[in-house]
């Protein structure tokens, strides 16, 4: 069995990214909400496009005001009226000022604006009653990004604030990478969907609809193959249907030592190269990893397979601990592909046998600025997929730590 960091590492090594070359679409920057960009953004316009007004006031020359102060105050001619989206008529003379608000653009001759309540106005005339500083009020033109330079870098998601960014620089459509193809199927033959009749002795199938959930949560388009019985031809057929056609391959179940447990010895079959076949985790400890060469792939891209267990809870935290970091690297995403940890104190103790790293799930929150856990109630078995529902963290014990007691701080992956 490989330790769970070790084989994070294996399977990180094993993920070829998608293209810049080959895999990327264009997209109008509604379609391309929460996708990862695929090349560097410029810009032909600075920010701000010009000088302007960061305050509803006058716009003046400092030289004319520097000095003045409640006893001693500057009188000056208004000579213009500037709102937002205004382009000035005026040069602002010796002498002179303009009213203006903000987000209006600074006119010539200005270079200092006067909030409004220091001033005191009487018709066509404004009495500056204190002195401001030089350059008060006014955003520089290009001070925030310069035209021509790296708006955007490849690699990010592109969520509200780089949509906004986009738009602002009339970037009306951008590269980005296509969404990953991953390609899920549950093994046995006792398994029915969940829109079937279940009959004695039979299983409704989960994993499927839970994997195909987190799947579309990264980003990716889950390809659902369906319940495939414990037979060998059908479960070959099945994988090399799925390599042919994705990126990533998802089974659960057939990979423990059971006799209907045939995925291994049909990836073998088909000629993948099996990279990993057990992990010291709890739950999940049958772990199968493997690729198929390049040419089995589409755009000659090696396929990686994920055999994950049967078992709801097991598959689950597989995923979210091996699987997600590998789909994250393959979106293109330039960093930020492993788990993230928190640390939290735990509000029950907390045990187990100290063999492999244990997951215990729960609820991870925020209290008065420091995060606690706290476990969720009932078995936590792997098979019991109901006290999973509403959790958001794993607690994680290492391995030979078999007790963690109440109040100690702790490390917790959070899971969306």
């Amino acid at each position: 069995m490989l330790p769970v960091k070790q084989a994070e590492a294996l399977i990180l090594s094993l993920v070829n990214p998608l293209s810049p070359a080959q895999d990327t679409e264009v997209l109008d920057l509604l379609s391309a909400s929460q996708r990862i960009l695929a090349a560097a953004v410029t810009s032909a316009l600075d920010f701000p496009h010009w000088d302007n007004s960061a305050m509803d006031g006058y716009a003046v020359r400092f030289a004319d005001v520097q000095s003045c102060k409640a006893e001693q105050p500057a009188t000056l001619d208004i000579v213009e009226e500037i709102p937002a989206g205004y382009q000035p008529q005026q040069t602002i003379q010796p002498g002179q000022a303009a009213r203006i608000l903000t987000g209006a653009m600074m006119p010539a001759g200005a270079d200092t604006v006067v909030m409004q309540e220091r001033t005191q106005r009487q018709g066509d005339r404004v009495t500056i009653l204190e002195a401001p500083e030089f350059q008060a009020f006014v955003r520089q033109r290009a001070t925030f990004y310069q035209a021509g330079t790296l708006l955007l870098q490849p690699g990010i998601q592109l969520n509200a604030p780089e949509i906004a960014v986009l738009a602002a620089a009339q970037c009306a459509q951008v590269s980005v990478y296509r969404r990953p193809r991953v390609a899920i199927l549950s093994t046995g033959s006792e398994l029915v969907a969940p829109d079937q009749p279940l009959q004695p002795g039979q299983i409704v199938d989960s994993n499927q609809y839970a994997l195909a959930a987190l799947v579309q949560q990264l980003g990716a388009e889950p390809l659902l193959l369906g319940v495939i019985p414990d037979e060998p031809e059908a479960l070959k057929s099945a994988i090399a249907q799925a390599t042919a056609t994705a990126d990533v391959v998802l089974s659960s179940g057939g990979v423990s030592v059971g006799d209907y447990d045939y995925v291994d010895e049909i990836l073998a079959t088909l000629g993948a190269e099996i990279h990993i076949r057990a992990v010291a985790i709890k739950p999940g400890k049958p772990l199968t990893v493997a690729t198929f060469a390049a040419p089995q792939a589409p755009q000659a891209r090696s396929v990686l397979y994920f055999g994950l267990p049967g078992n709801p809870v097991s598959a689950l935290v597989t995923f979210w601990r091996f699987v997600q970091p590998a789909i994250r690297k393959l979106s293109g995403l330039a960093q930020g592909w492993e788990p993230t940890f928190i640390k939290a104190r735990t509000q029950q103790d907390l045990r187990s046998d100290g063999k492999r790293e244990s997951y215990l799930w729960g609820y991870l929150q925020l209290v008065d600025g420091d995060y606690e856990f706290r476990l969720a109630g009932g078995s936590h078995s792997s098979g019991n997929l109901i006290n999973l529902a509403q959790t958001n963290g794993l607690a994680m014990l290492p391995v030979g730590q078999t007790a963690i007691a109440t109040g100690t701080e702790i490390l917790v992956m959070q899971v969306d």
